[in-house]
């Protein structure tokens, strides 16, 4: 009875059929089965498959209450039905979950391999790298139940496991400081693209100051190293299948800098199917039809990525020692000496294996990952983590007063060592998605960060907010393209002419959000040495040479243009109505 998926009926036997195959791959899953018998849990919502799978939200239910369950789209092999018929009847829903699981991870497989037939034979070895680590990830996917933390373990880590910066910074430099900075790799996370700010291509290609972009301002910093200190610290940039080719093409510019750049892909992993759990691409291509049944799988996947590529057993065989990860829209993640140095020259003499930036939350990272003491080592638990009855408690500024800056510090040694050994451990990360055409899918991903309870004598270190200057919208854009800051060899530093060190709230509304629509809506960028708050919403332009200070907002409604006049001051203001501004 191949083909055939079967269900369980009222006296534990296999009491009702239904083709497997609902449809042809990528479409939604096979046919709806009710269940007879009181034994199973039901799946209260369709699309919610993986849930059952995993054991997840399963409610005891009465037996009137019975709702459908989607049946998993996949093809039963030959012999399987005896298998389920047994484990239905021995320990229920735990071994007929289990069937189900294998059932599914080797309908995976399949799918898999019939993908990797369709690769060009230079791509294949890569393609089914890529593929073996997906397998790996799905498999935990489905073995994993429930919440990945107990909240009732979660302690707030001990004083000593997170330093103050000023603390690190008081050591001091060693004279020896360029040979401690030779042991030192940049890496940058480059797999992101500008279309959340309206921009085709990477991300770090989007000028950011003075026509410099992400990427300019990076090599520009580690330029200035390498010429300061007569040393050779090398940038790496671990792209995507997104970023890759654009990224390549760019980097010819920087020939005559005196940086060694290299690069490495992270993996591309398939999308799958909300409702059967299988990979909606047909073939390798990423082109047409199949553009969307691909994606990077997190910064987590930088581990197995950058030991993949071989960079790591270069970097390790030329003497380099630690990693510096960052993403490359962080434009206060420049290289920190002081950091450098007490990871190399450690005043116990026990050198720590991954160091975490962490920075002081303020009512805007509310959500943003914080370390904590779970099990007796520091661990970083993001907000999807979190039971909903406490998410208001992970919240607390009190309670919780950190967050990640995603700036950490790695050993390569160590790296090595648990790569070989499969011991890196990191949370999933289940992100859906909804593709052009309507289909929901779901992509599994990982975060660099999580990783950090897998390594020994790990540190979180406290610095200033400064070393946090993300750039995600054209509000972040406004504010470091602006007099607020300074530039000085591709690093940048709050204006001295800013009374205080704080950094304004900017919200800029629907109007701004493209890089070309903003950029259209300001002749200059407004001086805000002293601005507190701006909020902008609706048809609003600034003309050149216009001063904001203290809290402005400024909203032109529905219909309404607001045009501010070149040499405007503004200050603790509301502007609101039509103001048009017309050349006669």
């Amino acid at each position: 009875m191949e083909g055939e998926g079967r269900c369980l009926g009222e006296s534990g036997d296999l009491g009702c059929q239904v083709p497997a195959q609902g449809g042809p791959r990528g479409s939604a899953a096979g046919p709806r089965v009710q269940p007879r018998g009181p034994g199973y849990a039901r799946v209260r919502e369709e699309g919610e498959t993986e849930r059952y799978l995993r054991g997840d939200s399963l409610p005891a239910s009465e037996p009137s209450s019975w709702g459908a369950i989607n049946a998993p789209s996949f093809p039963a092999a030959k012999g399987r039905e005896e298998d389920l018929s047994k484990a239905m009847s021995q320990d229920g829903a735990s071994q007929f979950q289990e069937v189900i699981r294998q059932e599914l991870e080797l309908s995976v497989k399949k799918e898999l391999d019939k993908i990797l037939t369709t690769a060009p034979s230079h791509e294949s070895k890569h393609t089914e790298k890529d593929f073996e680590g997906f397998r790996k990830l799905f498999h935990r996917f489905l073995q994993e139940k429930g919440p990945s933390v107990d909240w009732g373990k979660i302690q707030r880590p001990p004083e000593d496991s997170i330093q103050p910066y000023e603390k690190i910074k008081a050591r001091g430099l060693p004279d020896n400081i360029s040979s401690v900075l030779n042991k030192l790799v940049v890496v940058k996370l480059n797999g992101g693209l500008g279309t959340s700010m309206g921009c085709k291509g990477p991300k770090s290609l989007i000028g950011v100051r003075n026509e410099n972009t992400f990427l300019d301002l990076t090599v520009q910093q580690i330029e200035h190293l390498n010429k300061t200190y007569n040393t050779d610290v090398p940038l790496v940039l671990m792209n995507s299948f997104n970023t890759d080719e654009d990224t390549k093409k760019i980097l010819q510019k920087y020939n005559h800098c005196r940086v060694k750049i290299y690069t490495f892909n992270q993996s591309r992993y398939p999308r799958i199917n909300k409702e059967s759990l299988l990979p909606v691409a047909k073939d390798v291509s990423y082109s047409g039809e199949n553009t969307e049944a691909w994606y990077p799988p997190g910064h987590g996947d930088i581990y197995a990525s950058f030991y993949n590529s071989g960079l790591l057993g270069t970097f390790i065989g030329e003497g380099k020692e630690y990693i510096f990860v960052s993403n490359i829209d962080n434009l206060g993640a420049t290289v920190d000496l002081y950091i450098l140095n007490h990871l190399m020259n450690p005043p116990n003499g026990k050198r720590c294996e991954f160091v975490m930036e962490v920075t002081n939350k303020t009512r805007a990272d509310v959500k943003g990952g914080t370390l904590t003491q779970y099990e007796g080592k520091l661990r970083l638990v993001e907000i999807a983590q979190v039971p909903k009855a406490h998410v208001d408690e992970f919240k607390s500024v009190s309670k919780f007063k950190i967050f990640n800056t995603n700036n950490l510090w790695i050993s390569l040694a160590a790296v090595k060592r648990l790569q070989e050994q499969n011991a890196i451990d990191m949370e999933i990360i289940v992100n859906p998605k909804t593709l052009d055409g309507g289909l929901n899918v779901i992509q599994l991903e990982t975060a660099v960060g999580a990783a950090i309870k897998s390594f020994e004598n790990s540190l979180g270190i406290n610095v200033p907010r400064s070393r946090f200057l993300p750039v995600k919208t054209t509000s972040d854009l406004l504010l470091v393209m602006s007099n607020l800051y300074s530039l000085n060899a591709g690093s940048l530093t709050m204006s001295e002419k800013r009374e205080f060190p704080t950094v304004p709230l900017v919200k800029l509304g629907s109007s701004f959000t493209k890089v070309q629509d903003y950029l259209r809506r300001f002749e200059s960028i407004p001086d805000m040495l002293e601005l507190d708050h701006l909020t902008v919403s609706g048809d609003v332009t600034f003309g050149k040479n216009v001063s904001l200070k203290g809290t402005v907002i400024i909203i032109a409604n529905h219909g309404d243009r607001i045009d501010i006049p070149p040499g405007a001051v503004l200050e603790n203001k509301i502007v609101s109505g039509n103001l048009r501004i017309l050349d006669h």
